[in-house]
C-alpha cells in the first residue's frame, strides 16, 4: 500500500485516494497522545496536582523517538524564550540608564551639536578602541575633563551610535545616510555586530538608484560582503547606473572602484564565440 504520508509519491495522491500506512498511523496516534498528555500535565501542575500519564499502548521505538524529539523541541523553545528575557532585560536596564541619564560619567561630543552623556564602562565594554582610549593606553590620548570627542560623526550619527551600544539594536526607521555613518564608525571603533547589523540592513535594501553611494561606503568600511552585494546590483541594472547623471561625479572620485565595475560588467558579458 501507497503511504500519503512517507510514500515518495506522497504529493502526488488527492483525496479520495489517500492511505496511510501501519507505522503512519501508529505514530500520528502517538504524537495526539502525546500532545494531549502534555497539555494535561501543564494542567496539572498549573493547580499544583501530580496526575499519572495516560498512555495508548507501551512505549515503543516510534513513541520513545517522538517523545525524546518532542522533548528536544520543548527545550530548545524554553531556551530561546529564556535568551529573549534576558536579552531584554538586559536592554531595558542599560536603555533607561541611558536615556534617563542616570549616573553617566562622561560626555561624548559629536562634530556638530551638544554633546551626548554616558557611561564609560558602556563604552568600554562595546568597544576596544573605546578602551583603550579610556584607560589612557601608550597608543591613545586619555580623554580630557571626562569627554570623548567623535567629530566625524553628527548629533544625531552620535545617538544612534550610542543607542545601538546600548541596546544592541538599530531602530526601524534609521535612515541610510545614517546606517552609513554607522557602518563607518563600526569598523572604525571595532564594534563588530553593528557591522554586521549595518551590512545587513544596507544589503537588503541596495538598488540601483542608491547602489553607487552604497559601493562607496562598503569601500570605506572594508565590507566585502556589502561591496559584493552591490556590485551584483550593479551588474544587474548596469545600464540603468552607467548612464546615470551620478555615475560622472562618482568615476571622478572613485577610480579604482570604477575598474572593478568594469571588470565585473565584462566577467558578465558573453562575447561572441571567435571564427577561426
Amino acid at each position: 500500500m501507497d503511504c500519503c504520508v512517507c510514500s515518495p509519491m506522497a504529493s502526488m495522491y488527492r483525496l479520495p485516494r489517500n492511505s496511510i500506512c501501519a507505522a503512519c498511523y501508529e505514530g500520528a496516534k502517538a504524537i495526539i497522545a502525546f500532545f494531549n498528555d502534555d497539555d494535561d500535565e501543564q494542567g496539572d501542575a498549573d493547580q499544583g496536582s501530580v496526575k499519572s500519564r495516560r498512555g495508548l499502548a507501551k512505549p515503543n521505538s516510534t513513541t520513545k523517538g517522538l517523545r525524546d524529539a518532542w522533548e528536544e523541541v520543548k527545550r530548545m523553545r524554553y531556551r530561546e524564550e529564556d535568551a529573549k528575557q534576558r536579552a531584554s532585560f538586559l536592554q531595558e536596564g542599560f536603555a533607561a540608564a541611558w536615556k534617563d541619564g542616570i549616573h553617566t560619567d562622561i560626555a561624548v561630543r559629536p562634530g556638530t551639536g551638544p554633546p551626548i552623556k554616558a557611561h564609560k564602562a558602556i563604552l568600554a565594554a562595546r568597544s576596544e578602541v573605546f578602551r583603550h582610549i579610556l584607560a589612557g593606553d601608550d597608543d591613545c590620548k586619555a580623554p580630557a575633563g571626562d569627554s570623548l570627542s567623535l567629530p566625524e560623526l553628527t548629533h544625531d550619527e552620535l545617538s544612534h551610535l550610542l543607542a545601538f551600544l546600548y541596546t544592541g539594536s538599530l531602530a526601524t526607521c534609521t535612515e541610510e545616510r545614517h546606517l552609513h555613518a554607522l557602518l563607518v564608525a563600526g569598523d572604525k571603533y571595532d564594534v563588530p555586530f553593528l557591522r554586521r547589523a549595518c551590512e545587513a540592513r544596507l544589503a537588503a535594501g541596495v538598488e540601483a538608484g542608491n547602489v553607487l553611494r552604497t559601493l562607496e561606503v562598503a569601500e570605506l568600511s572594508s565590507s566585502a560582503a556589502l561591496m559584493e552585494r552591490a556590485m551584483e546590483t550593479v551588474v544587474e541594472h548596469a545600464e540603468k547606473v552607467v548612464f546615470s547623471p551620478e555615475y560622472e561625479e562618482f568615476a571622478v572620485r572613485n577610480a579604482a572602484l570604477c575598474v572593478q565595475i568594469t571588470r565585473a560588467l565584462l566577467a558578465n558579458k558573453t562575447f561572441p564565440a571567435k571564427t577561426p
